[in-house]
């Protein structure tokens, strides 16, 4: 598979992490299963009509154009023949302001964006009339600006700096510092963070935690494993290799064995 990644334009960075484009290797390429893995981050995804469908768990097919909140349990996805995939990696409190949906709706599921009145049909119309990855990605910016000129509720400037503190140390942070940073009680600061995120600040901080110990696996900065986990404040190996369970479905060892290098700057697929 081939990978690449750009960078979203200043007025969505507050918005958007990057865009990127996926593509099978060709026509004559097996065609291998990919796993979804939690990132902490939502995103909206593009499979233009002349690619493979690609199923999910249960077999169902992903639909052309999809918004997914976030992910905490991985999951297989089966690609069905040679695909093409176009998206954009949210930041994480980006979806009330862009799409109008409070973000639990969307934790650990997806919805069909073109069948959204605010800002589906239009997107995937033109997205579709749109031939390339590289004539795409910039389509789906502006079509992303037009929602954000168009959105009615603002950013949560609070939430905003809680999760880019959780993801910049997710091992050393400390919530209740960032809660009183906020100046929020502890059950306004909850409520608050999971409408905008998704999930709760402590399992936020959990995934971010697994994410930074995966970013160092795949750099390989590493001797033993056990330094992995204790470079992120895991009690111990044992705790490290659960949280990979959890949020990857495979141990941090058999992750060295089956992670794909073309993928190494994709957070969320292994």
């Amino acid at each position: 598979m081939h990978f690449q990644r750009f960078a979203p334009c200043s007025p969505l960075r507050p918005y958007v992490h990057y865009f990127w484009t996926l593509e099978s290797a060709g026509l004559g390429s097996p065609t291998r299963p990919f796993r979804t893995i939690a990132d902490g981050c939502p995103g909206l995804i593009f499979q233009p009509p002349t690619s493979a469908p690609i199923l999910d768990p249960t077999g169902k097919r992903w639909p052309t154009l999809l918004l997914h909140g976030q992910t905490t349990q991985p999951g297989d996805m089966q690609p069905q023949g040679p695909f093409r995939l176009v998206g954009a990696c949210l930041h994480p409190s980006a979806v009330p302001t862009l799409f109008q949906l409070p973000a639990p709706e969307l934790t650990d599921t997806c919805v069909d964006l073109a069948l959204l009145p605010a800002t589906g049909p239009a997107l995937a119309q033109l997205l579709q009339d749109t031939p390339t990855p590289t004539q795409q990605v910039p389509r789906l910016a502006a079509l992303l600006l037009a929602a954000l000129r168009s959105a009615r509720e603002p950013a949560d400037p609070g939430m905003v700096y809680a999760a880019e503190q959780i993801r910049a140390a997710p091992h050393q942070v400390s919530l209740a510092q960032v809660r009183a940073d906020c100046c929020l009680s502890e059950r306004s600061f909850q409520r608050r963070f999971k409408h905008a995120v998704g999930i709760t600040p402590q399992l936020f901080a959990r995934i971010c935690r697994f994410q930074a110990s995966l970013h160092q696996l795949r750099a390989a900065d590493y001797a033993r494993l056990s330094e992995v986990a204790y470079a992120h404040a895991y009690a111990d190996q044992s705790h490290h290799i659960r949280a990979f369970q959890e949020f990857a479905g495979v141990s941090p060892r058999q992750y060295r064995l089956q992670a794909r290098p073309e993928l190494g700057g994709f957070p969320a697929l292994l």
